[in-house]
């Protein structure tokens, strides 16, 4: 019976083995001479392939024992394949992280098809800005402010039902009684400006950092007319824009669009695996604060002209533990306005 008791206390040990020293390591024991991953949960070309690359390379340097960080793709299924991934596959040592969709926390409370992940369970670990999207349209257009649009019909190009130019006008219609109409099958928010700009359609749908950095012309001259800006509050860069936070008819109607706009408070963020060991959390969390921080990434920033306002881990996983339990009958009522469920 000694014996096999032994026997069994060393397999135990032998099983141990390769993981316990593993995690009692320091941070920067653990991470000195390894790679970090950031995997991108979209193709290239867009804002989330250029913070994942941007983030990947300055963090290293701040992360302890300065491991080497990479980018790669992960795209699918507008980002739950890499969500997913992250949840029930990837290693839950601080070696990966990602960046998905804005969205991410809404989709899981509205129950969306292939979601296999619990947002508020992922360690969030920064974001790199939010995001202002902003509700526009152009030249002599008769809808120059959302009042406008409560009394008379404003045509707006959609880029897919899934999409916030689609998701807007129709919360904005049911919640604030607009009158948008949606045109659909464009297939970027490039073309809807350029068919907003050829009054094919009176408004347009798209980030406030694209417009300014882009179309700085159109603003000199005054040829677009902000009706809405896609936040829960005003910001700082646009304070006499109404944010569609504000805009409901109700508390009720306040209450839906809100928990829509609030995709836009956790922007580009960063997260990592649920069930990571809290020192390596905090020192990612740590390491991506100091990365906002550098005089190099800020200058690569500058330089970009793209959005920059950053939270920290602690910040974002607050703004989805918030909306983490959405109203039942809000959410019944969002399913069946943007999906007709």
């Amino acid at each position: 019976m000694f014996a096999r008791r032994a026997a069994r206390g060393l397999l135990i040990a032998c099983l141990l083995t390769p993981w316990a020293p593993t995690l009692a390591q320091s941070p920067e024991t653990f991470f000195r001479g390894r790679t970090v991953s950031i995997y991108i949960g979209f193709g290239g070309g867009g804002s989330y392939d250029f913070y994942g690359h941007l983030i990947a390379r300055h963090m290293g340097k701040h992360i302890p024992g300065n491991p080497n960080v990479v980018a790669q793709a992960m795209p699918g299924a507008g980002s739950f394949k890499l969500a997913n991934w992250l949840t029930s596959v990837a290693p839950k040592d601080g070696t990966a992280m990602g960046i998905v969709s804005q969205a991410v926390a809404l989709e899981e409370a509205l129950g969306s098809s292939g979601v296999a992940y619990r947002a508020a369970d992922f360690n969030w670990i920064g974001r790199a800005t939010s995001v202002i999207e902003i509700m526009m349209t152009f030249g002599a257009a008769r809808a120059k402010t959302i009042d406008d649009a409560r009394r008379r019909e404003v045509l707006i190009g959609g880029t897919g039902p899934g999409s916030p130019s689609e998701g807007y006008p129709k919360l904005l219609n049911a919640g604030a009684g607009t009158k948008f109409r949606v045109i659909a099958g464009y297939p970027a928010s490039a073309e809807v400006l350029l068919a907003m700009e050829k009054g094919e359609v009176d408004a347009a749908f798209t980030s406030w950092g694209s417009l300014s950095a882009y179309h700085q012309d159109w603003l000199a001259a005054k040829s677009v007319h902000l009706l809405a800006q896609g936040t829960v509050a005003r910001t700082a860069e646009l304070p006499a824009t109404p944010a569609v936070g504000e805009l409901g008819d109700t508390p009720e109607d306040r209450t839906m669009l809100q928990l829509y706009a609030s995709t836009a408070d956790i922007g580009r963020s960063f997260i990592a695996p649920p069930g990571m060991p809290a020192d390596r959390v905090a020192a990612l969390r740590a390491a991506f604060d100091a990365t906002m921080r550098d005089p190099e990434f800020r200058a690569e920033v500058e330089k970009a002209r793209v959005e920059f306002h950053p939270a920290t881990g602690a910040e974002v996983q607050a703004i989805v533990a918030k909306n983490a339990a959405p109203p039942p009958g809000v959410i019944a009522r969002m399913k069946k306005l943007l999906r007709g469920e």
